[in-house]
């Protein structure tokens, strides 16, 4: 598995357009939900490392990167 540093603001950022992409979406299987929580959560992690001093950026793995990818 593969892993980067990227900046947490820009994921953060995209993380959101994600999640608006996906609450447009009148879906309700599973797998979106799933891909919700875990975006919710990148999100969510990004954010704070982004509001931190001296923090900036945040490892995501390919996979994680993917999801948001994009939206970037």
């Amino acid at each position: 598995m593969s892993y980067a540093a990227l900046d947490a603001g820009r994921v953060a950022g995209a993380a959101e357009r994600a999640l608006q992409t996906l609450a447009a979406e009148k879906e309700t299987s599973d797998v979106h939900q799933r891909k919700t929580i875990l975006i919710e959560r990148i999100h969510a992690l990004a954010k704070a490392a982004a509001e931190t001093v001296g923090q900036g950026t945040v490892t995501l793995t390919s996979e994680e990167f993917w999801l948001i990818s994009k939206n970037w």
